[in-house]
């Protein structure tokens, strides 16, 4: 097809085609720049959908889901703070992989550390109590991050009544158990101490010792120097 050359194209359409172009120009100047808004964090399908979705390998089906949780909070043009995610569904993803995968360690280690990490102690309780309700579900594999949910109560929450329920728990599932060592089944006699407890202190420390579980003579003499020391420190409190 042969085009018309420009300078036969009558003078006033030529002057209406650069009267468009210019108010085209002037239009998108004149628009606000567009601001980035986030995507609200949906709640995740039941756990029955993830199976059949997952085509028989609901292992990696949990890696992908919680990868893209992680990445949740980086959408194009935004970067969201952990701290204004809706937690309850930020919870409810990290239940979902974990019952897609029930060996995964990082769902656990997501919530202690990197979510539960927000200076928001609302926030970080709710974390750290998904931590405790999994715990007992698999004690043996998921202690690391209840003994961590302890620290983060007694010292960046300052709630020892909470952490000495984190220990609690530790100690009691801890028994007869070789997969979760010694220090971690013996938090809550610091917290007792660091509560002021140092009777009942005094008391799980002498139990510890007569149980006759404690074989390394290191571990024991650390014990029977901690359980004197306690001893000194009642007595100066009753002088």
């Amino acid at each position: 097809m042969m085009q018309r050359p420009w300078h036969v194209v009558p003078r006033p359409l030529r002057w209406m085609v650069l009267l468009a172009l210019l108010m085209q120009m002037g239009w998108r100047a004149l628009q606000p720049a567009p601001v980035p808004r986030a995507d609200d964090l949906h709640f995740p399908p039941d756990v029955a959908v993830l199976r059949l979705a997952s085509l028989g390998d609901p292992v990696v089906s949990a890696k992908l889901l919680m990868l893209w949780l992680q990445l949740y909070d980086n959408q194009p043009g935004i970067s969201i703070p952990f701290r204004e995610l809706d937690y309850v569904r930020v919870e409810a993803w990290l239940a979902r992989i974990l019952s897609l995968d029930p060996r995964a360690q990082y769902p656990l280690l997501a919530a202690s550390r990197l979510y539960g990490a927000v200076p928001d102690p609302a926030r970080q309780r709710r974390m750290l109590d998904f931590v405790y309700r999994s715990f007992f579900e698999d004690p043996g594999r998921r202690w690391p991050w209840l003994a961590h949910g302890v620290i983060v109560a007694r010292h960046e929450l300052q709630d020892p009544a909470l952490a000495l329920k984190y220990a609690g728990a530790l100690a009691d599932k801890a028994q007869g158990r070789a997969d979760i060592p010694a220090w971690a089944r013996q938090m809550h006699i610091f917290v007792l101490e660091d509560m002021g407890h140092l009777e009942a202190a005094r008391i799980l420390i002498g139990g510890l010792l007569e149980s006759g579980r404690i074989h390394d003579p290191h571990e024991r003499r650390f014990w029977y120097e901690r359980l004197a020391w306690l001893e000194r420190q009642q007595d100066k409190s009753r002088e």
